[in-house]
């Protein structure tokens, strides 16, 4: 799609008068699940902060490693919060490479990238996509095809990447992860990517100017997305830019710097409110 606003079932005008995230970062990928506000709004965003399109990149190679690291520790079923446009690279098919059985279930609220989700998914009995506020824990969880297409019994990966920094702290972030924490079984990991505001004044306040007329951002200081590991061990290398989270070529920082935190925690304990 490239951005006719009466293709397919995309056609509303709350669907493409205005840019949306999921949408943004499909453009920075190479996707082309994008209207044109979008377009026009990611090329402001290249152009007033050089390194946004590689920070992308960086983000969503960030997911690869976390998919395989997770496999190696026996992961087989995957929860993918916030999950957008999955178009490039989605979980699924990351994981299937390397274990065919594995079963993933998609969230977003955007009903662009469920109707797209929807479609990749067609036929698919192993991999679902619901329409529904990720910050709503229990309502998340209490969706049966949820409960059909994960097994809570076993360890499951949760993905939040790129997602937090869309909830403000009315929201309480913190409480909405530990919703989803105290209902996964010891051994399942939590992988989550946030922007910080831990760099330049100037840049923050502009990035947030301009996602005033899409999904408005809260990038946090390092302490903060820390926090929302609370009942995860974080493993090595702990919180750490994207790209170097177990990252063999080791880049250097990005134009952006560090923009965004990445890391990976596991459950160490048993918590109240089993599925």
């Amino acid at each position: 799609m490239t951005g006719d606003p009466s293709a397919g079932p995309q056609s509303t005008d709350q669907d493409w008068a205005q840019p949306r995230s999921a949408r943004v970062y499909d453009y920075l990928l190479g996707g082309g699940h994008n209207f044109a506000v979008d377009r026009e709004l990611a090329d402001r965003m290249v152009a007033e902060l050089p390194g946004v399109a590689h920070s992308a990149l960086v983000n969503r190679a960030f997911v690869r490693r976390v998919v395989h690291f997770m496999l190696s520790a026996g992961v087989r079923q995957f929860l993918d919060l916030g999950c957008g446009i999955p178009g490039v690279d989605p979980v699924h098919l990351i994981a299937r490479k390397a274990a065919p059985e594995c079963r993933v279930v998609y969230v977003d609220h955007d009903e662009l990238a469920v109707a797209h989700a929807e479609l990749l998914l067609e036929g698919d009995e192993h991999a679902t996509v619901l329409r529904a506020d990720a910050v709503d824990a229990r309502s998340v969880l209490a969706e049966p095809r949820l409960r059909r297409m994960l097994d809570f019994e076993a360890p499951i990966g949760l993905l939040a990447v790129a997602l937090l920094h869309y909830v403000p702290n009315e929201r309480d972030p913190e409480g909405m992860l530990a919703g989803y924490r105290d209902r996964l079984a010891v051994g399942s990991y939590l992988a989550l990517s946030h922007g910080t505001c831990d760099v330049s004044p100037e840049m923050v306040l502009r990035a947030q100017e301009l996602w005033r007329t899409g999904d408005p951002v809260y990038p946090r200081p390092r302490a903060g997305i820390e926090r929302l590991f609370t009942g995860f061990d974080l493993v090595a290398p702990g919180l750490v830019h994207p790209g170097r989270w177990r990252n063999p070529v080791r880049p250097g920082p990005t134009a952006l710097g560090d923009w965004y935190f990445a890391g990976v925690g596991r459950k160490f304990s048993s918590t109240e409110g089993t599925a």
